[in-house]
């Protein structure tokens, strides 16, 4: 294909995404997934044909260990948010296979009513094994989401661990759900994940609301902030008024303050910053020396016989050697 061909079909591509186009939108996302070289450039010109119509919606990151009822209560919260006249974009961050590398759990078969819906949109992303189960692409994901018109971008993480700390870093606010009858789980959340935390749920608060009670009472004993805590049943429909009223004080309480663009624009900057590391990081291991010398450091560090420091000094003058940093 000419220059002139892929530019067209770059154009038409953003025109259509613009345009609030589903299959273009799935299209989009799929070339920003690609890790080939010409795909990363074509990738790199959506984004910016798309930048200026994009960061309009409200972000929020959803999380909660397994079983909490985080795919149920995002589709009980999006459909809600359609009801309003909502568009809702859900990108939930999946396991990725050790076989294929693609999505294990497949979230559009567990939203089946929001799936549905015209004005939803939602997107299973594999982890692909990077740091906390959260896609590379999902800033990426969420621009282009935002520019087909989608005003609330849910990003939902695999779990609880150090995914959320990144999702922390890609979102408006953190919503952290909780189970009543959690006991000492409560105590083993770390404490770093609750202070992400903007907003706390206990979910299914229906199968015991005393129970419920209890986890809220001990949750907000723990907290090193205020920040609203309180119960909500997903399968019943129950407290989600509430929740939403929240993000809306929340966003504007940021926006008045100015906090709200603020951390626009810091994670704007780490973003850059991440995207450097993983393309120094990803050239450092394709570099034919590194590859060359890396089986006997590993040998030689892993039985003990090389310091780590050393090992680290000799792949690196590799890496230099050859003049590709």
């Amino acid at each position: 294909m000419s220059e002139a061909a892929a530019g067209s079909l770059d154009d038409t591509l953003v025109a259509q995404v613009l345009a609030g186009d589903r299959r273009a939108l799935a299209k989009s996302i799929t070339l920003l997934e690609s890790t080939r070289a010409a795909d990363r450039a074509r990738g790199d010109a959506l984004l910016g044909a798309i930048l200026p119509h994009s960061g309009y919606a409200i972000r929020v990151g959803i999380s909660g260990v397994p079983g909490v009822g985080k795919s149920t209560l995002i589709e009980t919260l999006g459909l809600q948010l359609i009801a309003q006249g909502h568009k809702v974009a859900v990108l939930a961050v999946d396991p990725s296979s050790t076989l294929s590398g693609g999505s294990i759990l497949g979230d559009k078969t567990r939203m089946e009513r929001l799936s549905a819906e015209a004005a939803a949109f939602i997107r299973p992303s594999p982890s692909s094994g990077t740091l906390g189960g959260v896609a590379e692409k999902t800033r990426e994901a969420m621009l282009v989401c935002e520019a087909a018109g989608f005003d609330v971008v849910l990003v939902e993480t695999v779990g609880v661990g150090q995914s959320e700390s990144a999702v922390s870093g890609m979102t408006d606010l953190f919503l952290l759900l909780q189970l009543p009858n959690a006991g000492d789980d409560l105590q083993a959340i770390k404490r770093g994940v609750m202070e992400l935390a903007d907003l706390v749920v206990v979910n299914k608060s229906d199968l015991d609301p005393a129970a419920a009670a209890r986890a809220i009472a001990q949750i907000e004993s723990g907290l090193r902030k205020p920040l609203p805590v309180f119960a909500a049943s997903a399968l019943h429909g129950q407290g989600f008024e509430r929740i939403w009223v929240e993000v809306q004080r929340l966003v504007t309480e940021r926006r008045e303050s100015g906090e709200f663009e603020a951390r626009r624009r810091t994670q704007a900057l780490a973003w850059m910053w991440d995207i450097v590391h993983a393309r120094l990081m990803a050239g450092f291991h394709e570099h034919p020396g590194v590859q060359a010398a890396l089986p006997a450091m590993l040998r030689e560090v892993g039985e003990g016989r090389l310091p780590a420091g050393a090992a680290a000094r000799r792949l690196l003058q590799e890496y230099d050697r050859r003049g590709e940093r």
